[in-house]
């Protein structure tokens, strides 16, 4: 029973196929992505996929599809729309979805398109699983170099808690729901276990660090223009921002433990990412 994993050179793609390998046999992975070669080092087969042009033909033989959300925002509902009506045509037998946590309620800039996905999903006829990531804890940590280097820990989340957790957490839990029974149908809201503010945050990396660095709350331009001067393209910067402002308003948190459920273990501890993150900036 052949499973197919799109966007698998993406960072999240690649650890799920890494963790299922631990599950399944790696003859019954297939990689779907835009240019097989840079997925060669899997170890898997690889098919050449576009979400743009997808066709039938690259999904013969595969019965479960994990649909990593495309990377291009703006794009990305319309690029599902034509996954999921190939994959209709195709025959497969089960969808799992990479879709954003409470994505009917948020006031996330994403939530839109991946409400699209999952009304289209449903709309299908296909069997299906919806896996709503919270914020990956890599998102914020990617930034502890330039808060190391400027000297304080700057955006617009206010005392907004965050529930994230490592990228490797939701890939090890897209692996667990692709590769077992008891999913199909289901809506997983998936979060850290524990919550913190940024201001917690910069505590953490000063603690590690060895150096003060507070946090310091901006208004959304503000840290947008902040952005912008550090190389931030300008819609990419004001998009960081309103995604900050969202935080303040608690659309990253969630108490519900689905995540550390459906893993079998804790998440991955804000420290320990913070000690990932500062050994690669020394």
């Amino acid at each position: 029973m052949k499973i197919g994993i799109t966007g698998t050179t993406g960072q999240l793609g690649r650890l799920v196929v890494e963790s299922l390998k631990g599950k399944i046999s790696s003859g019954n992975i297939v990689a779907l992505v835009r240019t097989p070669q840079k997925a060669a080092d899997l170890g898997v087969e690889t098919r050449e996929f576009d979400y743009s042009k997808p066709t039938v033909e690259a999904l013969s033989g595969i019965e479960k599809l994990l649909l990593i959300s495309s990377n291009e925002i703006g794009q990305r509902a319309t690029q599902h729309s034509n996954v999921i009506e190939v994959a209709k045509k195709a025959g497969i037998k089960w969808i799992v979805y990479t879709s954003l946590l409470r994505a009917d309620t948020s006031t996330l800039s994403l939530a839109g398109e991946h409400l699209e996905t999952e009304k289209a999903l449903k709309a299908s006829g296909i069997p299906y699983t919806i896996l709503r990531n919270g914020w990956y804890s890599e998102n914020y940590s990617g930034s502890i170099g330039g808060a190391l280097a400027g000297g304080a820990f700057i955006g617009s989340a206010g005392n907004g808690k965050i529930s994230s957790a490592a990228r490797a957490d939701f890939a090890e839990a897209a692996a667990v729901v692709i590769s077992s029974d008891g999913h199909q149908g289901k809506t997983y809201e998936l979060a850290g276990d524990t919550a913190y503010t940024l201001t917690d945050l910069a505590e953490e990396i000063s603690k590690q660090a060895g150096k003060t660095i507070p946090y310091k709350n901006l208004p959304e331009n503000d840290y947008a223009s902040a952005l912008k001067s550090f190389g931030v393209p300008e819609g990419f910067a004001f998009a960081i921002a309103g995604w900050d402002v969202s935080a303040s308003k608690g659309d990253l948190f969630d108490e519900s433990h689905q995540l550390s459920k459906l893993i079998g273990r804790p998440t991955t501890p804000l420290a320990q990412t913070v000690k990932n993150a500062l050994a690669l900036v020394k």
